[in-house]
C-alpha cells in the first residue's frame, strides 16, 4: 500500500462517500482539496492533535488551492470539550471566517472532534460539507463513519445532535504512531465489537493477531480498520438513520454511555474509563445479561471477556458507581421506545440483535454483579 493507492471502502445510500485508509494521507493536498467545493475551510482540532498535524493539513490544502481561506479552531482535548459551549465556538469560528454554504469543515482528531465538527457542519447554514480526518483508531473504525454527530449534556452522552454524513473520510494510518497505548487499546475495543456482533471469523482473527495489533503493526492495523469500516458501511447503507439494524453497532454502548455519564465525562488520562474502555465493560455486561435472559451461553461471555482481557481492556464495572444510578442513565438512551429499555444483546459471538422491552430488574441484577 502507498499514498497513491490507499485501501478504500465505499459507503452507499442517498449520500455516498468513500473511506480512504493509508499512510501519508494528511499530506495529500489533492485528495484533501478534492472535497472542498467553495473557498472556505475550517480545520477543527484539539490541543493534542493540532500541534502534530494541523499545519500539515493547512499547508497541503493551500499548496493545492491557493485561493482557499483556511481558518482553525482548537478545543481542549478530551470528552469534557464535547459541549454546547464548544459547538457555539465552532459556529462562531465559521461566522468569523465568513463561511458560505459551499464551505467545508475538516474534523482533525478523534471522536470528540469528529462529533463536534460534524454537528457544527450540520447546523451552519442548515448544512455544509464535513470531511472527517480521524487520527485515533476508535474514530477510524467507528465515529467518523456513518454521519452521527452530537454533543453531550450533563444528563447524557450524545443527546443533542444530527445525522450528517461526511463528504469523505480520510484515515491516515501514520497518525496512529502518535497514539498513546491506552487510546490504541480503546480503539481495539470497537474493532472487537464488529466481531462480536456479526463476524465470528474476524473475532478469531483478532485473537490470532493480538500481538501485531497491540504492537501497532501497520499491515495488521490497516486490515482491522478496513474490515471494521466494511461492516459499518454495509449496515449504515441499509439503515442510515438508525431505524433498525444500525442499532446493532451499539453493542455495549448503552451500558458504556451510562458509565461515562455517571463518571462525569472524565478525560482519558485520568482514573475514569474512556469511551472504548467503557464500551468494553458494556459489552461484557450485555453478554452477561444475554446469558441471564437465556439467549446465550456463559461460554460466549467468557470468550468475549477473555479477548478483551487479552487486549488489556477492562471488563468489570469500576468501583463507586451505583447500579440504580446507571440504570437511570440507561433510561435516557436514544434506542428506548415508550420509556422501555431497548438493548443490543446477543445469541453468541457474531449473533447480535436488538431486544425491546428488556426487564429492568434483570439489568439491575447484572449491574449489581448478579
Amino acid at each position: 500500500m502507498n499514498p497513491a493507492s490507499p485501501r478504500t471502502v465505499d459507503v452507499g445510500g442517498d449520500h455516498p462517500y468513500t473511506i480512504a485508509i493509508g499512510p501519508e494521507l494528511l499530506s495529500d493536498g489533492a485528495r484533501l482539496a478534492a472535497h472542498v467545493r467553495g473557498r472556505h475551510v475550517l480545520v477543527l482540532s484539539d490541543s493534542s492533535v493540532a500541534p502534530l498535524y494541523a499545519t500539515r493539513v493547512r499547508e497541503a490544502l493551500r499548496r493545492q488551492r491557493q485561493d482557499l481561506l483556511v481558518g482553525e479552531l482548537v478545543i481542549p482535548a478530551g470528552e469534557s470539550s464535547k459541549t454546547l459551549e464548544s459547538f457555539g465556538a465552532a459556529v462562531t469560528a465559521l461566522a468569523e471566517l465568513g463561511a458560505t454554504r459551499d464551505a467545508c469543515v475538516f474534523a482533525l482528531g478523534g471522536g470528540v472532534v469528529g462529533d463536534l465538527a460534524g454537528f457544527a457542519a450540520a447546523c451552519w447554514m442548515r448544512g455544509v460539507d464535513c470531511v472527517q480526518l480521524p487520527t485515533t483508531l476508535l474514530a477510524m473504525v467507528d465515529s467518523s463513519v456513518g454521519g452521527k454527530t452530537a454533543v453531550d449534556i450533563p444528563q447524557g452522552k450524545n443527546l443533542v445532535g444530527a445525522f450528517h454524513p461526511p463528504r469523505a473520510v480520510i484515515a491516515d494510518t501514520d497518525s496512529l504512531h502518535s497514539l498513546p497505548a491506552r487510546e490504541l487499546r480503546a480503539g481495539l475495543a470497537e474493532v472487537i465489537k464488529y466481531g462480536a456482533i456479526r463476524d465470528p471469523l474476524f473475532f478469531e482473527w483478532l485473537k490470532a493477531e493480538r500481538g501485531a495489533l497491540l504492537a501497532g503493526e501497520a499491515a495488521a492495523l490497516a486490515q482491522a480498520i478496513a474490515r471494521s469500516c466494511e461492516h459499518k458501511a454495509e449496515i449504515v447503507e441499509r439503515d442510515p438513520l438508525e431505524k433498525g439494524e444500525r442499532a446493532l453497532l451499539n453493542l455495549g454502548h448503552t451500558f458504556g454511555h451510562a458509565i461515562e455519564t455517571e463518571q462525569g465525562y472524565g478525560a482519558p488520562h485520568n482514573a475514569n474509563l474512556n469511551h472504548g474502555e467503557a464500551v468494553a465493560v458494556g459489552m461484557v455486561l450485555a453478554a452477561r445479561l444475554s446469558a441471564k435472559l437465556g439467549m446465550a451461553g456463559d461460554a460466549d461471555t467468557e470468550a468475549l471477556r477473555g479477548l478483551l482481557d487479552a487486549y488489556g481492556l477492562p471488563t468489570a464495572l469500576p468501583a463507586g458507581l451505583a447500579p440504580e444510578a446507571l440504570l437511570a442513565r440507561m433510561r435516557l438512551d436514544k434506542k428506548n421506545v415508550a420509556g422501555r429499555l431497548r438493548l443490543v444483546l446477543w445469541r453468541g459471538i457474531g449473533k447480535a440483535e436488538v431486544v425491546p422491552d428488556v426487564d429492568e430488574s434483570a439489568v439491575l441484577d447484572v449491574l449489581r454483579g448478579g
